[in-house]
């Protein structure tokens, strides 16, 4: 268990290497419950507590900006405007080719976690700023696009890339706007090639619009433009507000199982 205030912290420990403070709650009744996303961006597992939340990890693994996840890997403490000591863990973390962070919560929906989760947000997004990071309440996407990224999720495996040659087939192929079995076919088989073009599509080295139901005649073309920068997230994000003059003091912990007590 390690304690350590948040500004040396954040400068010090890699945040997507560590293991959640604490388990992800159980919740009764629930269809999706706690597990664990297998992501390409990492080669590893990383621990979700939610379906929210594990769509959240999809785009997450998908953005070229980002090169590390973990679920619940720190605890932030802080005492409010009336002295009262706070805390809140925020469910997942990402860290940016730039080094910058976010912390993010996954609710299923706006208002979740009631005024508590409100108040936890201000602070923890002002303490995220006064460390050149950002904190996000993570808005669902809509049912089309879920379930495009969810489709594609399942060929993010390298396994996908197919034989040798394959990759730069697909290049080749789609190197000009084309529809999908079009492009498919003009390549070879599309049991083969079918795996190949979606794992293309999953790394954003061939992309289609996400927002509309992916079908045979979906439009595929060279991807453009990366995702914005981190500093332009931050730009977007501006300064997080507080909620008390003592939350620049917060502490957080950052530990391998560790928490703040």
């Amino acid at each position: 268990m390690v304690q350590q205030r948040w500004a040396d912290a954040a400068v010090a420990v890699a945040f997507e290497e560590l293991d959640p403070v604490s388990a992800f709650p159980v919740v009764p009744g629930r269809r999706w419950g706690p597990g664990l996303w297998w992501s390409a961006t990492c080669g590893r597992h990383v621990a979700s507590g939610s379906n929210a939340m594990r769509v959240q990890l999809m785009v997450l693994d998908r953005d070229p900006q980002v090169v590390g996840m973990a679920g619940r890997p720190v605890r932030l403490l802080w005492r409010d405007g009336g002295g009262r000591e706070r805390s809140w863990v925020p469910q997942l973390f990402a860290r940016y080719a730039d080094g910058t962070g976010m912390l993010a919560d996954c609710p299923s929906h706006a208002e979740a976690g009631g005024e508590r989760a409100m108040k936890a947000a201000a602070a923890v997004a002002e303490a995220c700023w006064q460390v050149g990071f950002v904190y996000r309440r993570l808005e669902r996407l809509d049912e089309v696009a879920e379930a495009n990224v969810k489709w594609l999720a399942g060929y993010r495996h390298p396994r996908n890339q197919g034989r040798p040659g394959l990759a730069a087939a697909v290049r080749e192929a789609f190197a000009r706007p084309r529809p999908l079995m079009e492009g498919v076919e003009a390549i070879g088989d599309p049991i083969e090639v079918l795996p190949a073009v979606f794992h293309a599509l999953w790394h954003g080295r061939r992309t289609t619009p996400l927002e509309v139901p992916l079908h045979e005649r979906a439009l595929v073309h060279v991807a453009g433009p990366g995702a914005e920068g981190c500093a332009a997230r931050r730009a977007e994000a501006g300064p997080g507000r507080g909620i008390g003059d003592d939350t620049a003091r917060g502490e957080a912990a950052a530990g391998r199982g560790g928490e703040a007590q």
